[in-house]
C-alpha cells in the first residue's frame, strides 16, 4: 500500500534487504509479528536518509507496488542526473498515488461529481478560462520540461489540453488549443512508458506515467477530431453566406 513518504535514519535496523535496485530497496521486518512486516524504501547511494514509500502485511502485495515502480519508473529515473530531483520526483508521484486512492475510498465525504467539480473549479482559475469553457476529464502525469519530468495534473477540456504542475518552487504550466495540434501519438518509447506524444505548429510536448493511456488516448484523439470537425463545420457555414449573397 502506498504511504505519504516518510524519513527513515536507520534503514536496516530491524530490517532485512529482499531486493535491491540504485534506487528502491525492498525489505522484510526480522520481527514478523508487526502488522506490517514489509515495506518499500526510496533510498539512494550518496544520501543517508531513506523514505518509506510503501508497506503490506503480505510479500504478495508488497511485490505488487515493487513491480509497479520496475514497471513504472526506474525507465524514466535513469535520465534524470540529479539525486535531489530524482528524490522530489518520487516523492511527488508517491504522493499523487497516495492522493488519488484516499480520494476514492472516501466516497462519503467527497463523491466522484464533487471531486470532479472541485477539479473543475481549479482549472478555471489555474488557467483563467471562462466559465463556459468545459472541463471534459482530468488526470495525473508527468510532462517533459527538458530533461526533468514535472509530476502535476493534464486537464482535457472542450477547446483546450492544459497542463499544471508546482514542484520544488517551480511552477509549469501549459495551454494548448485542440485546433494548433497536428498529431497525437501513443508513445513506445524507453523514456516514454505509457505516455503521448503531442505535436502542434510550435513543437513536440510529452506526457508519460498516464495510468489510464488508452482512455486519456482515445479522449485526447475524440476533442482533437471534434476540434477540427466544428472549424469545418464554421468554415462551411461562412462560405455558404458568402455564395447566398
Amino acid at each position: 500500500m502506498w504511504i505519504k513518504p516518510e524519513e527513515v535514519l536507520l534503514a536496516n535496523a530491524l530490517w532485512a534487504t529482499e531486493r535491491a535496485n540504485p534506487y528502491f530497496v525492498l525489505q522484510r521486518r526480522k520481527a514478523t509479528a508487526e502488522p506490517a512486516p514489509f515495506r518499500i524504501l526510496l533510498q539512494l547511494p550518496s544520501s543517508d536518509i531513506s523514505y518509506v514509500i510503501s508497506n503490506a502485511a503480505s510479500f504478495h502485495d508488497i511485490e505488487m507496488d515493487w513491480n509497479w515502480l520496475a514497471k513504472y519508473l526506474l525507465e524514466t529515473l535513469v535520465t534524470i542526473e540529479s539525486e535531489e530531483d530524482i528524490r522530489e520526483f518520487v516523492k511527488a508521484k508517491i504522493e499523487s498515488l497516495v492522493a488519488n486512492v484516499v480520494a476514492d475510498q472516501d466516497v462519503v465525504a467527497e463523491t466522484e461529481t464533487n471531486r470532479f467539480k472541485s477539479a473543475a473549479t481549479r482549472f478555471h482559475r489555474i488557467f483563467n478560462t471562462p466559465v463556459e469553457e468545459k472541463l471534459v476529464n482530468y488526470y495525473s502525469c508527468s510532462y517533459w520540461k527538458g530533461r526533468v519530468p514535472r509530476q502535476g495534473w493534464l486537464y482535457l477540456s472542450v477547446n483546450y489540453m492544459c497542463f499544471y504542475s508546482f514542484l520544488m518552487g517551480k511552477e509549469a504550466r501549459l495551454v494548448i488549443r485542440w485546433l494548433d495540434v497536428v498529431s497525437l501519438d501513443r508513445s513506445s518509447s524507453v523514456l516514454f512508458t505509457d505516455g503521448v506524444k503531442v505535436t502542434t505548429r510550435e513543437g513536440e510536448f510529452s506526457f508519460s506515467l498516464l495510468l489510464h493511456i488508452t482512455e486519456t488516448f482515445g479522449l485526447m484523439e475524440q476533442l482533437a477530431n471534434l476540434a477540427m470537425r466544428q472549424l469545418l463545420s464554421e468554415d462551411g457555414y461562412e462560405e455558404d453566406k458568402r455564395c447566398l449573397c
